[in-house]
């Protein structure tokens, strides 16, 4: 899976938790979420339970706490899929 697939897939998961409809539009690695989509810390939460049921993977707080961008999560994600993967 490469990153435009993931941030396709992040956007799926994010919409319900947002709704900044203009900036769900345009997400790219630079989106943040709690700034540019207007999420919540609760909802970071959700997300984070939603990319682990998405991805299969599991992420630990050090990680969910460095989750505040796209870009940030992107990078996680390939990193738990890779050492999942090996």
């Amino acid at each position: 899976m490469n990153k435009e697939e993931i941030i396709e897939a992040l956007k799926t998961i994010v919409e319900p938790y947002s709704e900044e409809v203009s900036a769900l539009a345009h997400i790219d690695e630079n989106t943040d979420f709690i700034n540019d989509l207007k999420i919540n810390s609760a909802n970071l939460v959700d997300i984070v339970l939603d990319i682990e049921e998405k991805f299969n993977i599991e992420i630990d707080n050090d990680s969910m706490a460095k989750m505040l961008t796209v870009k940030a999560t992107t990078e996680i994600i390939v990193q738990k899929l890779e050492a999942h993967a090996g």
